[in-house]
């Protein structure tokens, strides 16, 4: 309860930074030289937190690939952010987060481009009142925000480290959560119940999803700093979004 609070008032945490900082604010003490030799994904960016993401850091000379499950509102985010940032390099593919075969397809995509990654931002969420299932027969909302960014991590992983250590820049990988993760009590974090369309819950569905976000960060940066990998995993908080 605690942490929601602080949330919803903005209280600033460790970091100095607070859910009413602005991204304008964080990233405006990188100089520009460093940021535009940066790559970076951002996953859900055609709205919300995802799209502001993407519109500052172009600005900052950052280069981007957008994944998108619509095209079209890719391409109008990029319109719009090259009106207000001429020099931008944004780079627009297909990918829909609940279909392992299209995530695969989306990374040969990339990393046939030859490009480095720097940044890889799992920001996409999905969220249904209803029970539904992805392709590949797992609940959708566990699909999409977990495992779709899950096995996109997995695959672009060795390029991020290779791009880490040719470059000496420590790459980053942020996972983006949600407050609503505080719901979800330890007795109660059973994926199976999801699949009873009489018990499911929509809203406790996406909690979960969002604490499996968490959880796959911890791990991941336990396992980057014993293996000394100059790559950092985190994540951050929000309230409910849903992007794509």
């Amino acid at each position: 309860m605690k942490t929601t609070l602080k949330y919803l008032a903005g209280i600033a945490g460790p970091s100095g930074y607070g859910s009413k900082t602005t991204a304008e604010q964080v990233t405006q003490v990188c100089s520009v030289s460093f940021t535009s030799q940066l790559t970076a994904i951002i996953t859900g960016a055609t709205s919300g937190i995802g799209a502001e993401t993407a519109r500052v850091l172009a600005k900052r000379g950052v280069r981007l690939v957008i994944p998108a499950r619509d095209l079209k509102k890719a391409a109008i985010l990029k319109e719009a952010i090259k009106k207000q940032s001429p020099w931008a390099d944004i780079i627009l593919l297909e990918i829909d987060l609940s279909s392992f075969a299209s995530i695969q397809r989306f990374c040969a995509q990339f990393l046939s481009l030859g490009l480095p990654l720097h940044i890889l931002i799992n920001n996409a969420g999905k969220f249904s009142q209803k029970l539904e299932f992805s392709e590949d027969k797992f609940e959708l909302s566990f699909a999409t925000n977990y495992l779709g960014h899950f096995l996109l991590t997995e695959m672009l992983l060795d390029k991020m480290v290779e791009t880490a250590e040719q470059t000496g820049i420590e790459g980053r990988i942020v996972n983006v959560s949600s407050v609503v993760h505080n719901w979800v009590k330890r007795d109660k974090f059973c994926f199976s119940q999801m699949l009873n369309p009489k018990n499911y819950n929509g809203t406790r569905a996406y909690a979960q999803s969002k604490l499996a976000n968490i959880l796959h960060a911890k791990e991941l940066s336990r396992q980057l700093k014993v293996n000394n990998i100059c790559l950092s995993f985190s994540f951050f908080t929000r309230g409910v979004e849903v992007a794509d």
